[in-house]
């Protein structure tokens, strides 16, 4: 049995890929593929995790969580979709860097079935977005309540795959940039639901048709459909040249209000999440997905 957790990070898949799995069901399904909904399973998990406290699960206690989560005989790989998997907002910003708390988090998630195959797939936020983003969900704290000890030079994202890869201990963990994700989502979604590239995807423009004017989504099917083969090489020119020529300005662009952050401050941040994206990139133990 493999199980796989796609555990977000808070403000990035918005449900695309529970939608674009569900598109492809049928062959998932004959495939052995379940997609569990969140309703499903979360409070399976929050049970189980509460009750073990990070220790690992018996083999009745999977049994049982498996009995509860699937509706198929013959599953093979379960895949399980929650932002708050590797916990909530309000804990996302620490005096002691960003996601702190993740590696725990994957290691309790890993214990629920320890017979299983376990993998992880992550997909990383820029600081500068991840940032407003989870503030923005955090109804009962203030701004300098939140930030209180936190220096923003200390919010990357290095330290905690790192932490991240050590908690996995060999298990597959599968990472990419958030940022990137018009450009790669049908090798995301293939990765995880393992579909070979022969395989038709459904709702693989599923992200882009989200950011794009619709003469971009028809210059897209029309550039594909005139290639005799389309490598992913090159689907990724044309996804690059529809993004650089139809994409709607309003729906890849924050506007960042928090106090004192200016521009500068989105630059520092951001050219900090691009050194932290190379040595990711590089880390033994993990797959990283580049365009």
């Amino acid at each position: 049995m493999q199980i796989v957790f796609h555990c977000g990070v808070h403000g990035t898949d918005h449900d695309g890929l529970l939608k674009t799995l569900l598109q492809n069901r049928e062959w998932l399904l004959q495939n052995g593929v379940e997609v569990v909904s969140r309703n499903r399973h979360r409070g399976v998990f929050e049970s189980a995790l509460n009750s073990l406290r990070g220790g690992p699960a018996t083999p009745d206690m999977e049994e049982m969580m498996l009995d509860a989560i699937l509706d198929n005989d013959g599953t093979q790989r379960v895949i399980c979709s929650q932002p708050g998997f590797l916990g909530v907002p309000d804990r996302a910003i620490t005096p002691e860097g960003l996601m702190r708390l993740s590696a725990e988090r994957m290691a309790a998630l890993a214990n629920l079935f320890p017979s299983a195959e376990v993998e992880f797939f992550i997909g990383l936020k820029n600081p500068a977005t991840l940032i407003p983003y989870c503030i923005s969900r955090i109804e009962d704290r203030s701004y300098q309540d939140i930030m209180a000890g936190v220096q923003l030079q200390d919010m990357r994202w290095a330290p905690t795959v790192r932490d991240m890869v050590s908690a996995a201990r060999g298990r597959r963990l599968v990472i990419w940039s958030h940022e990137d994700t018009p450009l790669i989502w049908p090798e995301v979604v293939r990765a995880i639901a393992t579909m070979p590239g022969d395989v038709p995807l459904k709702a693989g423009l599923l992200v882009l048709g989200e950011i794009l004017q619709p003469d971009g989504i028809r210059f897209i099917r029309d550039e594909m459909a005139a290639q005799e083969r389309v490598t992913i090489a090159g689907r990724r020119d044309i996804f690059a040249r529809a993004l650089e020529q139809y994409v709607r300005p309003e729906m890849i662009e924050t506007t960042v209000t928090l106090p004192g952050w200016t521009q500068d401050t989105i630059d520092e941040l951001t050219a900090i999440y691009d050194r932290d994206l190379a040595e990711i990139a590089g880390l033994p133990g993990v797959e990283f997905i580049v365009p």
